[in-house]
């Protein structure tokens, strides 16, 4: 849930920083395509409503994914990573024979 929501963040992001740079500036602002020349590239002064539209779009998913991903991060904040990790406990391995006896240390007799 939290990789899905933060792929759509990440993709408002960068459309919403794009989005922005196409917008034609009032006066003297910045824009990408520099100014006054945008006026004559995208044929007048005013911002198109399509453009307004998806601008807003673009503002209302990025300030949900932003809430969405500040709740999600709250509810695993108390959790550690190792409590996120599910550990399987290793089996215990049966001797499937005795041991074998002890050999006593016994010191070698001379010829």
């Amino acid at each position: 849930m939290y990789g899905f929501v933060l792929t759509i963040h990440i993709i408002a992001s960068v459309g919403l920083i794009l989005i922005v740079l196409l917008q034609a500036g009032k006066g003297s602002g910045l824009s990408l395509f520099g100014g006054g020349s945008n006026e004559a590239v995208f044929g007048g002064t005013t911002t198109p409503n399509i453009i307004k539209k998806i601008t807003t779009t673009m503002a209302v998913v990025f300030m949900i994914t932003s809430l969405t991903l500040t709740v999600l991060a709250a509810k695993n904040r108390g959790r550690s990573l190792a409590e996120k990790i599910p550990v399987t406990k290793p089996q215990q391995q049966q001797p499937s024979q005795a041991p074998a006896p002890a050999v006593p240390n016994t010191p070698a007799t001379p010829k």
